[in-house]
């Protein structure tokens, strides 16, 4: 019996590039939770209304989003491309 040399080499189950596009979409999801963080307030008793700003409530889930429609692109691209 002959082995091939292909059958001991483990195969990785996307290309390099979708592995670099998937990197991208966790930098931009990580992004997305990094401007999300902060704008409380020390004092439980005072209101504090940065929680509410612009950054937390459209840019910051936006970019969680568009991360992870990244991901999904990045697992539906074909390596082989």
């Amino acid at each position: 019996m002959k082995k091939d040399k292909n059958s001991n080499q483990s195969e990785f189950l996307f290309g390099k590039k979708n592995y670099q596009i998937m990197l991208i979409g966790l930098a931009v999801i990580a992004l997305g939770f990094i401007l999300m963080s902060g704008g409380g307030s020390k004092d439980p008793n005072v209101f504090n209304p940065e929680i509410y700003s612009w950054r937390r409530i459209r840019l910051a889930p936006t970019l969680v989003i568009i991360g992870l429609g990244i991901e999904i692109y990045a697992i539906l691209a074909n390596p082989k491309k």
